[in-house]
Protein backbone atom coordinates (compact mmCIF):
# COMPACT_ATOMS: atom_id res chain seq x y z
CA UNK A 1 0.00 0.00 0.00
CA UNK A 2 1.37 3.56 -0.57
CA UNK A 3 1.98 5.65 1.96
CA UNK A 4 4.33 8.34 0.56
CA UNK A 5 5.57 9.65 -2.50
CA UNK A 6 8.84 11.98 -2.28
CA UNK A 7 10.94 13.34 -5.25
CA UNK A 8 14.16 13.98 -5.16
CA UNK A 9 15.90 17.22 -4.74
CA UNK A 10 16.38 17.88 -8.60
CA UNK A 11 13.16 16.40 -9.69
CA UNK A 12 12.09 20.63 -8.24
CA UNK A 13 10.38 22.32 -11.28
CA UNK A 14 12.65 24.36 -13.70
CA UNK A 15 9.87 26.49 -15.13
CA UNK A 16 6.56 28.02 -13.42
CA UNK A 17 3.27 27.14 -15.35
CA UNK A 18 1.36 30.20 -16.49
CA UNK A 19 -2.47 29.66 -16.66
CA UNK A 20 -3.08 32.91 -18.61
CA UNK A 21 -1.47 30.71 -21.51
CA UNK A 22 -4.34 28.19 -21.69
CA UNK A 23 -7.56 30.52 -19.80
CA UNK A 24 -11.32 29.78 -22.09
CA UNK A 25 -11.68 33.09 -22.43
CA UNK A 26 -9.90 36.31 -22.10
CA UNK A 27 -9.14 37.53 -19.02
CA UNK A 28 -10.34 41.03 -18.44
CA UNK A 29 -7.94 43.64 -18.06
CA UNK A 30 -7.54 45.62 -14.99
CA UNK A 31 -8.91 49.15 -15.32
CA UNK A 32 -8.46 52.54 -13.42
CA UNK A 33 -11.06 54.31 -11.52
CA UNK A 34 -13.07 57.46 -12.76
CA UNK A 35 -10.75 60.11 -12.74
CA UNK A 36 -7.60 58.16 -10.97
CA UNK A 37 -4.52 56.22 -12.80
CA UNK A 38 -4.05 53.87 -10.34
CA UNK A 39 -2.12 51.44 -13.36
CA UNK A 40 0.46 53.66 -13.46
CA UNK A 41 1.22 53.43 -9.30
CA UNK A 42 1.67 49.81 -9.75
CA UNK A 43 4.79 50.86 -11.49
CA UNK A 44 5.87 52.77 -8.81
CA UNK A 45 4.68 50.41 -5.86
CA UNK A 46 5.85 46.76 -7.45
CA UNK A 47 8.97 45.69 -8.88
CA UNK A 48 9.52 45.73 -12.50
CA UNK A 49 10.23 41.72 -12.15
CA UNK A 50 6.09 41.46 -10.51
CA UNK A 51 4.65 43.24 -13.66
CA UNK A 52 6.41 41.60 -16.25
CA UNK A 53 5.05 38.49 -14.48
CA UNK A 54 1.72 39.97 -13.69
CA UNK A 55 0.92 40.51 -18.08
CA UNK A 56 3.13 37.48 -19.09
CA UNK A 57 1.61 35.35 -21.58
CA UNK A 58 4.03 32.35 -21.85
CA UNK A 59 3.08 29.25 -20.85
CA UNK A 60 6.24 28.54 -19.10
CA UNK A 61 8.30 30.71 -17.09
CA UNK A 62 12.01 29.64 -16.16
CA UNK A 63 12.49 29.59 -12.88
CA UNK A 64 16.13 31.27 -11.48
CA UNK A 65 18.80 29.27 -10.53
CA UNK A 66 18.73 30.93 -7.47
CA UNK A 67 15.40 30.55 -6.77
CA UNK A 68 15.61 26.96 -7.20
CA UNK A 69 18.35 26.49 -5.09
CA UNK A 70 16.44 28.31 -2.37
CA UNK A 71 13.56 26.23 -3.03
CA UNK A 72 15.34 22.84 -2.56
CA UNK A 73 17.32 24.62 0.70
CA UNK A 74 13.94 25.45 2.08
CA UNK A 75 12.15 21.58 1.86
CA UNK A 76 11.02 21.63 -1.87
CA UNK A 77 9.86 18.56 -3.72
CA UNK A 78 7.55 18.31 -0.71
CA UNK A 79 5.68 14.61 -0.06
CA UNK A 80 2.27 13.57 -1.60
CA UNK A 81 0.79 11.05 1.44
CA UNK A 82 -1.87 8.33 1.17
CA UNK A 83 -4.03 9.57 3.99
CA UNK A 84 -4.61 5.70 5.16
CA UNK A 85 -5.84 6.35 8.52
CA UNK A 86 -8.70 8.24 7.46
CA UNK A 87 -9.81 6.46 5.00
CA UNK A 88 -10.01 3.62 7.50
CA UNK A 89 -12.06 5.98 10.00
CA UNK A 90 -14.59 6.72 7.22
CA UNK A 91 -14.82 3.43 6.15
CA UNK A 92 -14.69 5.07 2.20
CA UNK A 93 -14.00 3.06 -0.92
CA UNK A 94 -12.34 6.16 -1.63
CA UNK A 95 -8.52 7.13 -1.99
CA UNK A 96 -7.53 10.34 0.04
CA UNK A 97 -4.08 11.87 -0.97
CA UNK A 98 -2.78 14.98 0.36
CA UNK A 99 -0.08 17.22 -0.73
CA UNK A 100 1.86 18.04 2.07
CA UNK A 101 2.87 22.13 2.14
CA UNK A 102 3.42 21.98 5.57
CA UNK A 103 6.77 20.71 5.48
CA UNK A 104 7.86 24.16 4.70
CA UNK A 105 10.36 26.22 7.36
CA UNK A 106 7.14 28.66 8.14
CA UNK A 107 4.50 25.92 7.64
CA UNK A 108 2.55 26.59 4.78
CA UNK A 109 3.13 27.15 0.96
CA UNK A 110 3.62 30.60 0.76
CA UNK A 111 6.97 30.19 0.58
CA UNK A 112 6.85 29.70 -2.81
CA UNK A 113 6.08 33.21 -3.85
CA UNK A 114 7.90 34.83 -1.14
CA UNK A 115 11.19 33.41 -2.42
CA UNK A 116 11.12 34.38 -5.97
CA UNK A 117 9.25 38.19 -5.22
CA UNK A 118 12.38 38.46 -2.66
CA UNK A 119 14.71 37.66 -5.32
CA UNK A 120 13.59 39.76 -8.10
CA UNK A 121 13.43 42.89 -5.75
CA UNK A 122 16.75 42.17 -4.32
CA UNK A 123 18.06 41.77 -8.16
CA UNK A 124 16.22 45.20 -8.95
CA UNK A 125 18.15 47.15 -5.86
CA UNK A 126 15.19 47.62 -3.85
CA UNK A 127 16.06 47.91 0.03
CA UNK A 128 12.79 47.25 1.84
CA UNK A 129 9.44 45.25 0.87
CA UNK A 130 6.23 45.86 2.83
CA UNK A 131 3.32 43.39 2.40
CA UNK A 132 -0.15 42.21 4.50
CA UNK A 133 -1.34 39.28 6.35
CA UNK A 134 -4.57 37.66 7.23
CA UNK A 135 -3.47 34.43 9.88
CA UNK A 136 0.35 35.76 9.21
CA UNK A 137 1.66 32.41 7.07
CA UNK A 138 1.86 34.96 4.39
CA UNK A 139 4.20 37.54 6.95
CA UNK A 140 6.05 35.04 7.82
CA UNK A 141 6.85 33.76 4.68
CA UNK A 142 8.20 36.92 3.19
CA UNK A 143 9.76 37.54 6.80
CA UNK A 144 12.24 35.08 5.86
CA UNK A 145 12.38 35.11 2.32
CA UNK A 146 13.54 38.52 3.00
CA UNK A 147 15.90 38.02 6.18
CA UNK A 148 17.25 35.40 3.04
CA UNK A 149 18.34 37.79 0.81
CA UNK A 150 19.40 40.97 3.09
CA UNK A 151 16.20 42.45 2.71
CA UNK A 152 14.18 44.33 5.34
CA UNK A 153 10.49 43.77 5.86
CA UNK A 154 7.55 45.70 6.83
CA UNK A 155 4.17 43.62 7.41
CA UNK A 156 0.83 44.98 8.75
CA UNK A 157 -0.81 41.86 10.03
CA UNK A 158 -5.18 42.54 10.67
CA UNK A 159 -5.38 43.37 13.96
CA UNK A 160 -7.82 40.71 14.63
CA UNK A 161 -5.38 37.92 13.87
CA UNK A 162 -2.64 39.72 15.19
CA UNK A 163 -4.64 39.07 18.40
CA UNK A 164 -5.39 35.76 18.32
CA UNK A 165 -2.24 34.70 17.05
CA UNK A 166 0.99 36.50 19.12
CA UNK A 167 3.59 34.02 18.15
CA UNK A 168 3.18 34.79 14.57
CA UNK A 169 4.30 38.21 15.56
CA UNK A 170 7.07 36.22 17.49
CA UNK A 171 8.26 34.26 14.92
CA UNK A 172 8.06 37.43 11.71
CA UNK A 173 10.31 38.94 14.30
CA UNK A 174 12.63 36.05 14.75
CA UNK A 175 13.10 36.24 10.89
CA UNK A 176 13.91 39.84 10.88
CA UNK A 177 10.30 41.09 9.93
CA UNK A 178 8.55 44.31 11.87
CA UNK A 179 5.05 43.61 12.12
CA UNK A 180 2.62 46.10 13.01
CA UNK A 181 -1.20 45.14 13.88
CA UNK A 182 -3.28 46.71 11.24
CA UNK A 183 -4.99 49.34 11.12
CA UNK A 184 -1.71 51.07 12.80
CA UNK A 185 -0.53 54.87 13.66
CA UNK A 186 2.32 54.32 10.67
CA UNK A 187 0.31 55.37 8.05
CA UNK A 188 -2.47 57.69 6.80
CA UNK A 189 -5.21 54.89 5.77
CA UNK A 190 -4.16 52.87 8.92
CA UNK A 191 -5.00 56.56 11.37
CA UNK A 192 -8.24 57.21 9.26
CA UNK A 193 -9.74 54.32 9.67
CA UNK A 194 -8.96 54.00 13.59
CA UNK A 195 -10.69 57.59 13.53
CA UNK A 196 -13.88 56.31 12.04
CA UNK A 197 -13.77 53.44 14.37
CA UNK A 198 -11.15 52.83 17.57
CA UNK A 199 -12.32 49.31 17.52
CA UNK A 200 -12.05 48.61 13.91
CA UNK A 201 -11.29 44.70 13.60
CA UNK A 202 -8.58 45.05 10.72
CA UNK A 203 -9.13 43.35 7.29
CA UNK A 204 -6.46 42.64 4.31
CA UNK A 205 -8.22 45.50 2.25
CA UNK A 206 -7.18 47.94 4.42
CA UNK A 207 -4.05 46.21 5.34
CA UNK A 208 -3.31 45.74 1.93
CA UNK A 209 -4.04 49.89 1.63
CA UNK A 210 -1.24 50.61 4.28
CA UNK A 211 1.45 48.66 2.49
CA UNK A 212 0.90 50.41 -0.35
CA UNK A 213 1.00 53.31 1.05
CA UNK A 214 4.29 52.85 2.56
CA UNK A 215 5.38 51.84 -1.01
CA UNK A 216 3.78 54.54 -2.87
CA UNK A 217 5.99 56.66 -0.26
CA UNK A 218 9.43 55.46 -0.44
CA UNK A 219 11.86 55.03 -3.57
CA UNK A 220 13.49 52.41 -2.02
CA UNK A 221 10.38 50.14 -1.05
CA UNK A 222 8.26 47.85 -2.78
CA UNK A 223 5.08 46.30 -2.18
CA UNK A 224 4.45 42.47 -2.47
CA UNK A 225 1.50 40.60 -2.38
CA UNK A 226 0.95 37.14 -1.22
CA UNK A 227 -1.96 35.85 -2.80
CA UNK A 228 -4.80 37.39 -5.61
CA UNK A 229 -2.50 38.48 -8.62
CA UNK A 230 -1.83 36.37 -11.31
CA UNK A 231 2.46 36.80 -10.82
CA UNK A 232 1.49 35.24 -7.49
CA UNK A 233 -0.15 32.56 -9.08
CA UNK A 234 2.54 31.48 -10.99
CA UNK A 235 5.04 31.01 -8.53
CA UNK A 236 2.81 28.43 -6.49
CA UNK A 237 2.35 26.39 -9.57
CA UNK A 238 4.72 24.74 -8.16
CA UNK A 239 3.04 22.91 -5.86
CA UNK A 240 0.92 21.36 -9.21
CA UNK A 241 4.19 20.63 -11.48
CA UNK A 242 5.29 18.16 -8.71
CA UNK A 243 1.55 16.65 -7.71
CA UNK A 244 1.35 16.00 -11.15
CA UNK A 245 4.36 13.89 -11.55
CA UNK A 246 3.95 12.27 -8.02
CA UNK A 247 0.31 11.05 -9.08
CA UNK A 248 1.60 9.40 -12.70
CA UNK A 249 4.20 7.96 -9.77
CA UNK A 250 1.08 6.48 -8.11
CA UNK A 251 -0.64 6.34 -11.24
CA UNK A 252 -3.71 7.87 -9.85
CA UNK A 253 -6.22 9.81 -11.99
CA UNK A 254 -7.93 12.40 -9.65
CA UNK A 255 -11.75 12.14 -9.80
CA UNK A 256 -11.53 15.00 -7.52
CA UNK A 257 -9.47 17.94 -7.02
CA UNK A 258 -9.48 20.48 -3.49
CA UNK A 259 -7.89 23.82 -2.09
CA UNK A 260 -9.21 25.94 0.09
CA UNK A 261 -9.88 29.34 -1.32
CA UNK A 262 -9.25 32.98 0.05
CA UNK A 263 -7.09 35.03 -2.41
CA UNK A 264 -6.58 31.69 -4.64
CA UNK A 265 -2.98 30.89 -4.39
CA UNK A 266 -2.97 27.91 -2.69
CA UNK A 267 -6.24 26.57 -4.79
CA UNK A 268 -4.43 28.53 -8.19
CA UNK A 269 -0.56 26.55 -7.03
CA UNK A 270 -2.42 22.97 -6.20
CA UNK A 271 -4.59 22.46 -9.62
CA UNK A 272 -3.91 24.73 -12.41
CA UNK A 273 -1.55 22.38 -13.74
CA UNK A 274 -4.50 19.80 -13.75
CA UNK A 275 -7.21 22.83 -14.65
CA UNK A 276 -5.52 23.19 -17.98
CA UNK A 277 -6.14 19.10 -18.62
CA UNK A 278 -9.49 20.03 -18.25
CA UNK A 279 -9.92 22.94 -20.22
CA UNK A 280 -8.52 20.77 -23.04
CA UNK A 281 -10.86 18.40 -22.58
CA UNK A 282 -8.40 15.76 -21.51
CA UNK A 283 -9.67 15.58 -18.00
CA UNK A 284 -12.90 15.03 -16.04
CA UNK A 285 -11.68 15.66 -12.46
CA UNK A 286 -13.90 18.03 -10.42
CA UNK A 287 -12.01 20.98 -8.66
CA UNK A 288 -13.61 22.28 -5.29
CA UNK A 289 -12.67 25.56 -4.12
CA UNK A 290 -13.47 25.75 -0.39
CA UNK A 291 -14.38 28.64 1.43
CA UNK A 292 -15.40 30.17 5.04
CA UNK A 293 -19.51 31.01 5.09
CA UNK A 294 -18.36 33.93 7.12
CA UNK A 295 -16.53 35.52 3.86
CA UNK A 296 -18.25 33.60 0.68
CA UNK A 297 -16.45 35.25 -1.79
CA UNK A 298 -17.15 32.92 -4.87
CA UNK A 299 -20.42 31.65 -3.51
CA UNK A 300 -22.22 34.91 -2.98
CA UNK A 301 -19.89 37.92 -4.24
CA UNK A 302 -20.71 39.50 -7.87
CA UNK A 303 -18.40 38.88 -10.52
CA UNK A 304 -17.53 43.11 -11.32
CA UNK A 305 -14.71 45.14 -11.00
CA UNK A 306 -13.46 45.87 -7.62
CA UNK A 307 -10.16 47.30 -5.88
CA UNK A 308 -8.20 45.15 -4.33
CA UNK A 309 -7.64 47.26 -1.24
CA UNK A 310 -9.96 49.78 1.11
CA UNK A 311 -8.40 52.87 -0.30
CA UNK A 312 -8.44 52.36 -3.76
CA UNK A 313 -5.23 52.59 -4.41
CA UNK A 314 -5.14 48.92 -6.70
CA UNK A 315 -6.44 49.36 -9.94
CA UNK A 316 -10.10 47.55 -10.12
CA UNK A 317 -9.82 43.80 -10.63
CA UNK A 318 -12.73 41.69 -12.50
CA UNK A 319 -13.16 39.19 -9.77
CA UNK A 320 -15.95 37.59 -7.62
CA UNK A 321 -15.89 40.30 -4.72
CA UNK A 322 -17.92 40.80 -1.43
CA UNK A 323 -17.19 44.71 -2.22
CA UNK A 324 -13.87 46.24 -0.89
CA UNK A 325 -15.09 48.11 2.10
CA UNK A 326 -16.30 44.61 3.33
CA UNK A 327 -15.18 43.37 6.58
CA UNK A 328 -15.29 39.80 7.65
CA UNK A 329 -16.28 38.52 10.72
CA UNK A 330 -13.35 37.35 13.16
CA UNK A 331 -13.53 33.36 12.24
CA UNK A 332 -9.82 32.14 12.81
CA UNK A 333 -9.14 31.29 9.09
CA UNK A 334 -7.42 34.79 8.73
CA UNK A 335 -6.15 33.61 5.60
CA UNK A 336 -9.29 33.60 4.05
CA UNK A 337 -11.40 36.56 5.28
CA UNK A 338 -10.57 38.70 1.75
CA UNK A 339 -13.24 40.53 0.15
CA UNK A 340 -12.41 39.33 -3.21
CA UNK A 341 -10.65 36.42 -5.58
CA UNK A 342 -8.01 35.91 -7.87
CA UNK A 343 -9.11 37.21 -11.15
CA UNK A 344 -8.07 33.78 -12.81
CA UNK A 345 -9.89 31.81 -10.12
CA UNK A 346 -12.53 33.96 -10.71
CA UNK A 347 -12.89 33.57 -14.32
CA UNK A 348 -12.56 30.16 -14.28
CA UNK A 349 -15.17 29.68 -11.10
CA UNK A 350 -17.88 31.73 -13.85
CA UNK A 351 -16.59 29.44 -16.46
CA UNK A 352 -17.71 26.55 -15.03
CA UNK A 353 -14.36 24.65 -14.02
CA UNK A 354 -14.29 25.43 -10.61
CA UNK A 355 -16.99 24.32 -7.90
CA UNK A 356 -17.14 26.53 -4.93
CA UNK A 357 -18.23 25.46 -1.75
CA UNK A 358 -18.59 27.52 1.15
CA UNK A 359 -18.54 25.92 5.12
CA UNK A 360 -18.87 27.01 8.60
CA UNK A 361 -16.20 27.45 11.02
CA UNK A 362 -16.90 24.70 13.69
CA UNK A 363 -17.67 22.21 10.87
CA UNK A 364 -14.10 22.84 9.90
CA UNK A 365 -12.57 22.60 13.10
CA UNK A 366 -14.26 19.27 13.44
CA UNK A 367 -12.73 17.86 10.15
CA UNK A 368 -9.63 19.60 11.26
CA UNK A 369 -9.99 17.20 14.56
CA UNK A 370 -10.41 14.55 12.45
CA UNK A 371 -7.34 14.67 10.29
CA UNK A 372 -5.21 14.83 13.54
CA UNK A 373 -6.43 12.56 15.07
CA UNK A 374 -6.03 9.86 12.44
CA UNK A 375 -2.93 11.50 10.55
CA UNK A 376 -1.32 13.22 13.26
CA UNK A 377 -0.73 16.43 11.45
CA UNK A 378 -2.58 19.67 13.07
CA UNK A 379 -3.43 21.96 10.11
CA UNK A 380 -4.36 25.09 10.53
CA UNK A 381 -7.71 26.46 9.84
CA UNK A 382 -7.53 27.59 6.63
CA UNK A 383 -6.75 24.16 5.71
CA UNK A 384 -9.51 22.88 7.81
CA UNK A 385 -12.20 24.07 5.13
CA UNK A 386 -10.30 21.76 2.33
CA UNK A 387 -9.94 18.71 4.66
CA UNK A 388 -13.98 18.95 5.34
CA UNK A 389 -14.78 19.24 2.16
CA UNK A 390 -12.61 16.51 1.35
CA UNK A 391 -14.64 14.32 4.19
CA UNK A 392 -17.85 15.51 3.01
CA UNK A 393 -16.67 13.63 -0.72
CA UNK A 394 -15.25 10.67 0.75
CA UNK A 395 -18.64 10.32 2.87
CA UNK A 396 -20.14 10.44 -0.58
CA UNK A 397 -18.41 7.59 -1.95
CA UNK A 398 -19.59 5.75 1.57
CA UNK A 399 -22.82 5.81 0.38
CA UNK A 400 -22.52 5.50 -3.25
CA UNK A 401 -19.60 2.90 -3.42
CA UNK A 402 -18.13 4.65 -6.19
CA UNK A 403 -14.22 4.13 -5.19
CA UNK A 404 -12.66 7.53 -6.19
CA UNK A 405 -9.38 9.44 -6.02
CA UNK A 406 -9.85 12.60 -3.86
CA UNK A 407 -6.46 14.79 -3.69
CA UNK A 408 -6.31 17.80 -1.70
CA UNK A 409 -3.52 20.81 -0.48
CA UNK A 410 -2.71 20.25 2.22
CA UNK A 411 -1.58 24.48 2.33
CA UNK A 412 -0.33 24.57 6.46
CA UNK A 413 -0.24 23.35 9.58
CA UNK A 414 -1.98 24.94 12.70
CA UNK A 415 0.64 24.57 15.36
CA UNK A 416 0.53 28.09 16.00
CA UNK A 417 -3.06 28.50 16.07
CA UNK A 418 -3.97 26.96 18.94
CA UNK A 419 -6.50 29.48 20.43
CA UNK A 420 -8.95 28.28 17.84
CA UNK A 421 -8.79 25.03 18.75
CA UNK A 422 -8.83 26.01 22.39
CA UNK A 423 -11.89 27.50 21.75
CA UNK A 424 -13.59 24.57 20.13
CA UNK A 425 -12.88 22.72 22.65
CA UNK A 426 -14.25 24.93 25.31
CA UNK A 427 -17.52 25.49 23.69
CA UNK A 428 -17.22 29.09 22.52
CA UNK A 429 -16.12 28.85 18.94
CA UNK A 430 -18.71 30.32 16.77
CA UNK A 431 -20.22 29.22 13.66
CA UNK A 432 -20.20 33.22 12.47
CA UNK A 433 -22.95 32.47 9.84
Amino acid sequence: MTYKIELSSDEVPKQWYNMLADLPTELPAPINSEGKDQISALQLAFTKSALEQEFATDRYIKIPNEVRELYMEMGRPTPLVRANRLEEYLNTPAKIYFKREDTSPTGSHKLNSAIPQAYFAKKEGVERLTTETGAGQWGTALSLACNLLDLECTVYMVKVSFNQKPDRKNIMNIYNGNVYASPSENTKVGRDVMQNNPDHPGSLGVAISEAMEEALEYDEVKYSLGSVLNHVMLHQTIIGQELKTQLEIAEETPDVMIACAGGGSNFAGSLFPFIKDKITGNSETEFIAVEPTACPTLTQGTYDYDFGDSNGFTPMLKMFTLGHDFVAPSVHAGGLRYHGMSPIVSLLTKEGYINPKAVHQRDCFEAGITFARTEGILPAPETTHAIRATIDEALKCKETGEEKTIVMNFSGHGMLDLKGYTSYFEGTLENAK
